[in-house]
């Protein structure tokens, strides 16, 4: 080989070392970007050449070579911020992105998401999130493969009518029939307690429903009525003087309830504004204690219309869209993707990568134990470290000059020989 061989030698060295210094300096540029995975680089021996000497064979190395770039993909820290839709995740997983118009699926960690003017869910670079869409009837997600991520509607929602209204009361045990033996909703002397619930009807109009009980002759029974009115101030229901009851609340000796058994259906009724007309059901879930009457808790089925007031992430990963009726939709769930050798990654910028056969097949899946926890109104932050950075730098800058010393000798060498003819 010959002494110029030591040359060669010198050049891989500071090839390699340039490239390091390349990955360093990569690395160091990026220790405030979103979710950034720092890298380093692995050297390796080139083919060495074989000398004779006197012990026999012996072997020489040629240089060095770069092995490979390795991605690191450890877990970045967390940073709080403001934004619902900033999301990180905990674990080894992976966002799922892809262009509008193409269908190549790019993976990224970092989780700073918006919507854009679409209603699309996008990263900065206006790639699209990919998640599993909810049945918005039904509230369940639907089968399938991850689609776009979108928020359709975005102004009102519309109004959904009250089926059913759950009153949880108790009815004083001590209480005694009314000395009238007729009731009448404008008379308080004719009953013992009444409570009174919005409801909604299909245009999102409020109403009062009022149910009134009266205490039966019969122990542990009770009798309820009830009014409302149309848009008319029409009274309806239970509103001549006298009517009789809609029916009977029974209890047993230790004042629990034994009979209505479920909800009872109201008299469809007809608000006579427009709307469809209300089949309502009253579900008592009411005790008969000796303690004052009380309304504990009442719930109905019912909400006006509403406007979107905010899009949030939650901890689930669901992107949940809330109105200003107090409805909250769920819209679809972010899925991920995890692969049995992330290292094989391929760098597609933007903080996004692309699987290829070196990675496996990715698994995709929503968030959980196996793929990872989302925390919301986070982000990642970037994995590298500025101290490690620094010490790589001091020594692949020492490897350069050595390198580059090594050439200049070689060069001294090589002018000795050249001198030796004068």
């Amino acid at each position: 080989m010959g002494i110029t061989s030591a040359l060669y030698s010198g050049v891989s060295g500071l090839k390699t070392n340039s490239h390091a210094m390349s990955v360093i300096g990569n690395n160091l540029a990026h220790t405030n970007t979103v979710a950034f995975k720092g890298a380093r680089t692995i050297f390796s021996d080139l083919l060495s050449s074989s000398v004779a000497g006197s012990g026999g064979q012996s072997q020489i190395g040629r240089g060095v070579n770069l092995s490979k770039v390795d991605n690191l993909f450890t877990q970045g820290t967390f940073e709080s911020t403001e934004s619902g839709l900033d999301v990180a995740i905990e674990g080894e997983s992976f966002f799922m992105l892809r262009e509008p118009g193409n269908e190549t699926t790019y993976y990224s960690r970092a989780g700073a998401f918006r919507f854009d003017e679409s209603g699309y869910l996008v990263n900065p670079e206006g790639f699209r999130v990919l998640g599993q869409q909810y049945n918005v009837a039904t509230g369940e997600l639907t089968p399938g493969d991850p689609s776009d991520i979108r928020v359709t509607n975005t102004g009102l929602i519309e109004a959904n009518a009250t089926t059913q209204i759950t009153m949880n009361t108790n009815l004083d045990a001590s209480d005694v029939e009314p000395a009238d033996p007729d009731f009448f909703y404008q008379d308080p002397l004719t009953y013992n307690y009444s409570s009174s619930t919005q409801v909604f009807d299909s245009l999102g109009n409020t109403h009062l429903v009022t149910v009134y009980f009266r205490k039966d002759a019969a122990p542990n029974t009770w009798n309820w009525y009830y009014t409302t009115q149309d848009a008319n101030g029409v009274d309806i229901g239970n509103t001549a003087d006298g009517a009789g009851a809609s029916g009977q609340i029974t209890f047993d000796n230790q004042g629990n309830k034994t009979a209505p058994i479920g909800p009872i259906a109201l008299p469809q009724i007809n608000w006579d504004n427009g709307s469809d007309p209300s089949d309502i059901a009253l579900d008592f879930n009411t005790t008969q204690f000796n303690s004052a009457s009380v309304v504990i808790s009442q719930d109905q089925d019912g909400f006006g219309a509403g406007d979107l007031t905010s899009i949030d992430i939650n901890e689930e990963g669901i992107v949940v869209a809330s109105y200003s009726n107090g409805e909250q939709i769920n819209i679809a769930q972010l899925t991920l993707a995890k692969f049995q050798n992330p290292g094989g990654l391929e760098l597609a910028g933007s903080n996004m990568y692309l699987a290829n056969a070196s990675t496996g097949a990715p698994r995709i899946g929503l968030p959980g134990p196996e793929l990872g926890k989302i925390f919301t109104n986070s982000l990642e932050q970037s994995n590298v470290d500025m101290g490690t950075e620094f010490v790589r730098l001091i020594t692949t800058q020492r490897g350069f000059q050595a390198n580059s010393k090594i050439i200049t000798t070689v060069d001294e060498l090589l002018n000795e020989l050249i001198n030796l003819k004068r």
